[in-house]
């Protein structure tokens, strides 16, 4: 199916996913990105925010770029169920036509985007890592038109083992799930005021509704590593889960905590939360230290934007040395409780 008069379609719209009335970090994440987008595309940035009582969340909204707001405010949508989520975002869509809708890949983001865009017949590119405005196809093929202004998605596919750059010309509103933690936020500007508009369409209870008898909230064990100003990251190279504890003791000493590539989670050593790279999570923190970890594209692509990247690796080929800042060739064994004693001789 090709969307019908696809110049009626204007704007780069952003889901801005709230949980109990609180608007989620990837909100003002994807509005950061929608900025850039709009400015390509001479258009302006839409922020759409459904749930209950959930009207003076707009000015936090337009602080980090939002020129308009489109509110659903219903108290059908006072906690997340996929069917009315997906009747009130897919009505905002058919009302609105946006050219370009961009959804948090976050667990609501996972199960509401692809929802929505089969019901209002467009395609979705899931966990993008990067977003632009460009030419598709990127190069001229003959006999084929390559058309101009499309925004171009890309994510990693085959299990992070290459990287698809995916577009949809044909249809519209271009979707997309965006990773958390890839996108970079805008300064806020104090005291910004966003136009509102409200939303009211019908959501009619139909037997895909789920009745919610009851929210347990549990307290995560596992820090937030995308929130972390210093991570002391291993990989296989760190030899054994026991081994990790001098990790944990430098990243004490530091202030920091602890993160691992994806084959430190597949041996079992560690949670997958706490992984970082393309199959795990996106850092940027002030400091990222890479201890026996050899430096595939697959974790590069998670932690490439750290303000300062310190490797440890005792094979000084490592392809890790090639995007560290600073690198050290040894023994990690003998490295790690040497520096984690300087680093607490330095703190007394």
């Amino acid at each position: 199916m090709v969307t019908e008069n696809i110049e009626q379609y204007k704007g780069v719209f952003i889901y801005a996913q709230q949980v109990d009335n609180e608007i989620s970090p990837i909100a003002y994440e994807l509005l950061g990105k929608a900025k850039d987008l709009a400015k390509d595309l001479g258009t302006q940035v839409m922020a759409v925010l459904l749930g209950y009582n959930i009207k003076n969340l707009a000015d936090s909204l337009a602080e980090y770029g939002a020129d308009r707001v489109i509110t659903v405010d219903n108290p059908v949508l006072e906690t997340y169920r996929t069917e009315p989520y997906t009747q009130a975002l897919a009505a905002v869509i058919n009302e609105y036509k946006p050219e370009i809708m961009l959804v948090g890949a976050t667990a609501i983001g996972r199960d509401l985007g692809p929802r929505v865009s089969a019901r209002v017949g467009t395609g979705l590119t899931a966990d993008c890592t990067s977003l632009e405005i460009g030419d598709f196809p990127l190069n001229p093929m003959p006999n084929r038109e390559q058309k101009h202004n499309q925004l171009l998605m890309t994510r990693p596919a085959f299990g992070g083992n290459t990287i698809a750059t995916i577009a949809c010309p044909d249809n519209r509103p271009q979707m997309a799930t965006v990773r958390p933690g890839v996108m970079q936020k805008i300064a806020p500007e104090a005291g910004a005021k966003a136009e509102v508009i409200e939303f009211n369409p019908l959501l009619e209870e139909n037997n895909c509704y789920v009745e919610i008898l009851d929210v347990v909230k549990e307290v995560a064990e596992v820090v937030d590593i995308q929130a972390a100003k210093i991570l002391v990251s291993g990989g296989r190279g760190v030899g054994s889960k026991e081994n990790f504890k001098l990790l944990q003791d430098l990243a004490d000493a530091l202030g920091g905590a602890v993160s691992c590539s994806r084959a430190v989670v597949d041996n079992g050593w560690m949670p997958k939360d706490l992984q970082v790279g393309q199959t795990g999570k996106t850092v940027r923190p002030n400091v990222y230290f890479a201890i026996g970890i050899s430096g595939a594209i697959q974790h590069t692509a998670g932690m490439e934007e750290s303000d300062i990247i310190i490797a440890i690796n005792k094979d000084e080929n490592a392809p890790i040395f090639d995007v560290a800042d600073y690198g050290i060739v040894g023994d990690l064994n003998k490295i790690i409780p040497l520096l984690t004693e300087e680093i607490k001789a330095k703190a007394k």
